[in-house]
């Protein structure tokens, strides 16, 4: 398996993991896998009472071999069970963070 096929199946087995812990009531995280363009979401979509939700609670691109955090609305974040599951830290990017910071994290800078 190549490094981008490894990449995938990690990122989708740890997303697919995270919407089940986020589906509740009636909410649902669903998963949405797009290899071909290496985006990977997670929607939270549903009501909370009357309050409509739908909203984006996961982002992760693959871009140049690398996994790009995206965005991470998750309690703990996905990144400590991306490295739990294989990814090395310096593969992994987060986004979410101004380049003047990046270096600080102990993950790659882009």
């Amino acid at each position: 398996m190549d490094t981008l096929e490894h990449d995938q199946k990690i990122v989708k087995e740890v997303l697919t993991e995270t919407a089940n812990f986020y589906t509740y009531n009636e909410i649902e995280c669903k998963p949405i896998f797009l290899d071909e363009t290496g985006n990977y979401l997670l929607i939270s979509i549903g009501w909370d009472g009357d309050k409509r939700i739908h909203s984006c609670l996961v982002h992760l691109d693959i871009i140049n071999n690398k996994i790009w955090v995206q965005r991470d609305d998750t309690e703990d974040g996905v990144t400590s069970e991306l490295v739990a599951a294989g990814i090395p830290k310096d593969r992994i990017v987060l986004g979410f963070h101004p380049p003047s910071v990046r270096p600080h994290t102990g993950y790659a800078i882009a």
